[in-house]
């Protein structure tokens, strides 16, 4: 239900990792009608903690995010406080971001250049059951719809309880690339990234990135190239 329906504005937890962005985005909404902020998280891990605190109407969700990213925290969120709704706001309006999102539950896709007036409406909109996606989202959904679906090989699972996370991070190392080049391709820290490593070679019992890469395509998560 919108803050007219209801009476009173609707309870808003803010998600961003960087500080000056999170607070700009604090600020502005402490300005819209409707929206009253009661927290702010600086990564995926304190939104779900809060979320469990507050137990807020919405969330504004960042995806690329330390310790949890946006995706997961949101798949969490819908999963444990089911009465949350989430709207995404981030910079990514591609694919890769754009659909693993509204798998994971969220109901708004917003991108940064929304004005407050789409923050407003988008917010609203899924308080009131509907979809809040900017026009350009939802163009690009419509011709996502609107295309063939290729022929695929069957997904293969993550093995050995590794989450999506864990997985890009290996098939990122089957690639090559070091920690540092991970780490700015995925827009998080080095830290995070020895962190995924530490967690994927304990629960596959991998000893350094040599295994990984045999173990990558062992699984299957890598096919050889064919010459």
């Amino acid at each position: 239900m919108t803050a007219e329906e209801t009476g009173r504005p609707a309870r808003v937890v803010v998600a961003d990792d960087q500080t000056v962005v999170r607070e700009g985005i604090v600020m502005l909404l402490g300005l819209l009608p409707g929206i009253e902020v009661v927290g702010a998280a600086g990564d995926g891990e304190e939104a779900v903690a809060l979320v469990a605190e507050l137990a807020p109407d919405v969330v504004l969700m960042d995806l690329r995010m330390p310790r949890c990213d946006g995706v997961e925290a949101t798949r969490r969120i819908r999963a444990d406080h089911p009465g949350t709704q989430v709207v995404v706001l981030t910079t990514y309006a591609d694919d890769e971001s754009l659909f693993p999102a509204l798998k994971a539950g969220a109901r708004g896709y917003l991108t940064k250049d929304a004005g407050g007036d789409e923050i407003v409406r988008a917010v609203e909109s899924v308080l009131s059951g509907n979809a809040g996606l900017s026009p350009n989202v939802q163009r690009r959904l419509l011709e996502r719809l609107s295309q063939p679906e290729p022929p695929s090989a069957e997904p293969v699972a993550p093995p050995d309880g590794l989450t999506a996370r864990e997985t890009e991070v290996l098939l990122l190392i089957a690639e090559g690339l070091s920690n540092q080049e991970i780490a700015r391709k995925l827009h998080v820290s080095t830290a995070t990234v020895k962190t995924h490593i530490n967690n994927l070679f304990a629960k596959t019992g991998l000893k350094d990135r040599a295994q990984a890469v045999r173990y990558a395509y062992g699984k299957g998560l890598v096919r050889p190239p064919v010459n």
